[in-house]
C-alpha cells in the first residue's frame, strides 16, 4: 500500500542572540512551539479509526460463525447445504478484506485461487481455502477427502479471528484499503475469475463495495469539511454501482450467476466501479 502523509506545518523564527546561553533558550522555548503547530494540523481520526475496527470486528465475529456453518455442512456431505453457505460467508470476509490482508500469508490461505498458487511457482497440493473447497463443490460434486482442507480452513479462519482483535488500524489502512477493495471490484471480481466455478462473483463484488461504502461512511463528517462536492459525487457514484447490482439480486437476498450477466451487464458495471474509483481515491484530502 502506498503510504500517505499528514502534512505538517513548521513554524520558523528568526531571532537575534548573543551569546550561546540565549541561543539554547531559545532553542527551548521554540521546540514546544513547534510540536504544538504540528499537532494542530493533524486531523484527529481516532473515533473514525475505532469505528473502523469495531466494523472489522464484527466482520470478523461472523466471518468465523458463518465459515464453521459452511465447514460443518461441508464435513458431513451435505453439499447443496454447503454450496448456499459458501458465498454468503464469504461476504464477512470480503468486506474486511484490507485488514485480513495484513497477516502474511493468511489471506492467501484463506482465499487464494488456484492461478494464484501457480503464479507463485507452488503445486496445486499447497492449494488451500475456501477457492480449493469451491472446486470440490461445483466441479468434482463431492466432499470427500476434502475433510482436512475444511478442517485447516476453520483454523485458518480462527486464527484470523484472533489477530483482528489486535490490529492497528490506521488513516492509511482505511483510505487506501477503500481504493483497494475497489480495485478488486475492478480486476478479478468484474472479469469473473474470482468465483470461477461457483460464478457467486456478484456476492463479492456486492462486498467489496459495501466495505469501501462503510469506510466512507465513517469519514463522511471529517470529508464534509474538507469537501462537501466530493462527498456529494461519492454519494450519486456508490448508488449507481449499487443500483446496477440491485437489478441482479434475488428474491432470497442473494445473486445471480454470474454467468447470467450479458455484455452489456458487465460494461455497465465495469463503467460504474471506474467512475465511482476516481473520487474514492481523493478521500487522501481528509489527511492534508
Amino acid at each position: 500500500m502506498k503510504k500517505t502523509s499528514l502534512l505538517s506545518v513548521l513554524v520558523a523564527g528568526s531571532i537575534l542572540m548573543t551569546g550561546c546561553g540565549n541561543t539554547d533558550e531559545a532553542k527551548k522555548e521554540d521546540k514546544p512551539a513547534t510540536e504544538q503547530a504540528e499537532k494542530a494540523t493533524k486531523v484527529d481520526l481516532s473515533t473514525e479509526l475505532a469505528a473502523y475496527q469495531t466494523f472489522a470486528l464484527e466482520q470478523m465475529d461472523q466471518f468465523l460463525v458463518e465459515t464453521e456453518k459452511f465447514v460443518d455442512a461441508f464435513k458431513a456431505g451435505e453439499i447443496e447445504a454447503a454450496k448456499a453457505a459458501y458465498a454468503p460467508a464469504r461476504m464477512y470476509f470480503e468486506r474486511s478484506e484490507p485488514i485480513a490482508e495484513s497477516f502474511g500469508d493468511l489471506d492467501p490461505r484463506i482465499d487464494g485461487r488456484l492461478a494464484d498458487i501457480q503464479e507463485e511457482g507452488k503445486g496445486e497440493e499447497e492449494w488451500s481455502g475456501y477457492h480449493k473447497l469451491e472446486h470440490a463443490l461445483w466441479v468434482e460434486n463431492k466432499t470427500a477427502g476434502y475433510e482436512a482442507i475444511a478442517d485447516q480452513l476453520l483454523a485458518n479462519a480462527k486464527e484470523l479471528h484472533a489477530l483482528v482483535q489486535t490490529v492497528e488500524v490506521t488513516p492509511d489502512l482505511m483510505i487506501t484499503g477503500a481504493v483497494d477493495l475497489l480495485n478488486e471490484v475492478s480486476t478479478s471480481k468484474i472479469t469473473g475469475e474470482e468465483e470461477i466455478y461457483s460464478h457467486t462473483d456478484l456476492y463479492d463484488f456486492k462486498a467489496n463495495i459495501e466495505g469501501a461504502e462503510k469506510i466512507f461512511e465513517i469519514l463522511r463528517s471529517k470529508l464534509e469539511a474538507k469537501d462537501k462536492d466530493l462527498v456529494a459525487t461519492l454519494d450519486e457514484k456508490f448508488k449507481a454501482v449499487d443500483d446496477l447490482l440491485a437489478k441482479h439480486a434475488t428474491a432470497d437476498g442473494g445473486y445471480v450467476s454470474y454467468e447470467k450477466l450479458t455484455d452489456e451487464d458487465t460494461k455497465a458495471l465495469s463503467a460504474a466501479v471506474n467512475q465511482l474509483g476516481e473520487p474514492l481515491s481523493q478521500m487522501g484530502i481528509i489527511l492534508e
